[in-house]
């Protein structure tokens, strides 16, 4: 599935997203402490962590709907400082949410067509809703959305509403529905949650894939997935970034084994 309306010349080398020294409190607790890191474009770049590390603090920083306490948000050399949810996909930034955020009331394929809505026309929810909009505009963004739809795997459950899906099908439309507009990043909060194995490697070559499209940002639990498809990884604990590199650097890093045996143990013994 190509960017929009050319297949768009990824700049490997360019920083496109810069987390800059963010840190967010709350009520006098800090769950991001100076946290920086940068995500390339043509990377795949995934944040990982022990639980209540503040790795999705992180994604909603970038999107608005966490305010940092301090700290800057840079997209394509331009500070974000009043974004909103609703205008990151006019910036070129899609976003997964850890559930599958589907409109219940649509089909798979017209969820997947509100996604289109940065390169519409006229208004995609308009046309859906049944006011005026040319028959064309409407093929395109269908025949658009069904192709978003095919390279998931999916496209069988086109006119099928979401509930009655498999989760794992939700979850593929819905990530259908974050490349349909060809953006520039992708954030993609734990996209292999409720995936079977045989997904999951399905789900990591589309990561694969997806490098020379455009930049892609994952907080993930699932190491495996993480190691094989990650360009560069960023560590976080309690707040702070621990330890970012290459897979292999990660993994020979002292304190990222001391951060997750250490999550372990603490389980364990509350758990004794």
């Amino acid at each position: 599935m190509p960017p929009p309306e050319a297949k768009r010349a990824v700049n490997r080398s360019a920083a496109s997203l810069e987390v800059d020294a963010v840190t967010v409190s709350f009520g006098g607790l800090s769950v991001l402490d100076e946290v920086s890191f940068s995500a390339s474009s043509g990377e795949v770049l995934g944040v990982i962590g022990p639980n209540g590390a503040g790795k999705t603090t992180v994604f909603n920083v970038v999107c608005g709907f966490v305010r940092p306490s301090s700290g800057r948000i840079v997209w394509r050399g331009r500070e974000l400082r009043h974004q909103r949810p609703y205008q990151l996909a006019h910036l070129g930034i899609a976003r997964t949410l850890q559930g599958v955020g589907l409109i219940a009331g649509l089909s798979a394929v017209e969820n997947v067509m509100v996604g289109a809505e940065p390169i519409a026309r006229t208004g995609v929810l308009s046309g859906l809703l049944g006011l005026p909009r040319s028959a064309g505009e409407e093929r395109r963004l269908r025949a658009r959305s069904l192709e978003a739809l095919e390279r998931l795997g999916v496209a069988e459950f086109a006119e099928q509403h979401p509930r009655a899906l498999p989760y794992p099908v939700q979850k593929k439309i819905a990530i259908a529905r974050a490349l349909v507009a060809g953006p520039e990043l992708v954030l993609m909060d734990e996209p292999a949650s409720g995936l079977s194995s045989g997904e999951i490697a399905e789900l990591g070559r589309l990561l694969t894939s997806l490098r020379g499209e455009m930049g892609v940002l994952i907080v993930e639990h699932n190491m495996d997935l993480v190691m094989a498809t990650c360009d560069r990884i960023v560590v976080l604990d309690f707040g702070k970034v621990i330890a970012a590199g290459t897979p292999a650097e990660v993994q020979a890093n002292p304190a990222v084994t001391e951060a997750y045996l250490g999550a372990s143990v603490e389980s364990e013994s509350a758990g004794a």
